[in-house]
């Protein structure tokens, strides 16, 4: 059976990480087999997780794992798709990851009620009393990576208004749809799930969470993916 190596559950989310819970949502509305196992970042072939073990074999980056399982498995997601829909798949997750992302580091790594809640659970990914001396190290490097990235380098309310942006862009994308290109699910849907969950239940009650929470159309549709696929927690 494939195993995911990822992070770990918390705020009902069935992972802290939003790359790996789009995996996650993808091996489950794709119907592949999986065991969850605790990353041991040794073993990860970029360094980052998640990443897959299958048939003796280690792959990394969520996305470079999807297409691998689309060739393996079978497409079953996104193989009903025409060229455009599979464009602004494209664009809606490139925002998410590429932009949107750096919001979730902010909300959880930057602003200081983010981080007490983030804080004692990224310790437990290391041997007791080790995560207390290595975690402020990894969050500085975080906050200069948001700083290199660039949304660093603006002010509170620029940063809002332009993660309010990305915000508004998929939510008026997703519509009033059960899923982002209809009735069924596709391999963007796992990611645009896994985003915006990361903001939804993340339990800060930050202007750019009030914001999301106010797209009463992403709140559905989390809770409508939360409930059809993850309703029995992690497998």
């Amino acid at each position: 059976m494939l195993t995911l190596h990822k992070a770990t559950a918390a705020f009902d989310l069935s992972d802290i990480s939003p790359f790996c819970l789009k995996l996650e949502a993808y091996l489950r509305m794709a119907g592949i087999p999986y065991m969850g196992k605790p990353a041991a970042f040794g073993k990860a072939p970029k360094g980052k997780i998640p990443f897959i073990e299958e048939d003796g074999a280690f792959l990394g980056d969520s996305q470079l794992v999807i297409e691998h399982l689309k060739r393996k498995h079978g497409d079953t997601l996104d193989a009903k798709l025409g060229a455009e829909e599979i464009a602004r798949g494209h664009l809606v997750r490139r925002v998410l990851e590429e932009s949107f992302y750096w919001h979730i580091v902010r909300e959880r790594w930057v602003i200081p009620e983010g981080w007490r809640l983030y804080k004692p659970i990224f310790e437990t990914f290391f041997p007791p009393g080790v995560g207390k001396l290595i975690v402020p190290m990894i969050r500085r490097g975080m906050t200069k990576a948001m700083h290199t990235q660039g949304l660093g380098r603006h002010t509170p309310e620029e940063i809002l208004e332009m993660g309010k942006a990305d915000v508004s862009a998929v939510a008026a994308t997703l519509g009033d749809k059960p899923f982002l290109f209809g009735d069924t699910p596709t391999s963007f849907d796992a990611t645009l799930y896994a985003f915006i969950a990361s903001i939804l239940l993340f339990p800060v009650d930050s202007p750019l969470r009030k914001y999301t929470q106010g797209q009463q159309n992403l709140v559905r549709y989390c809770e409508h993916i939360q409930k059809r696929y993850f309703a029995n927690g992690q497998k």
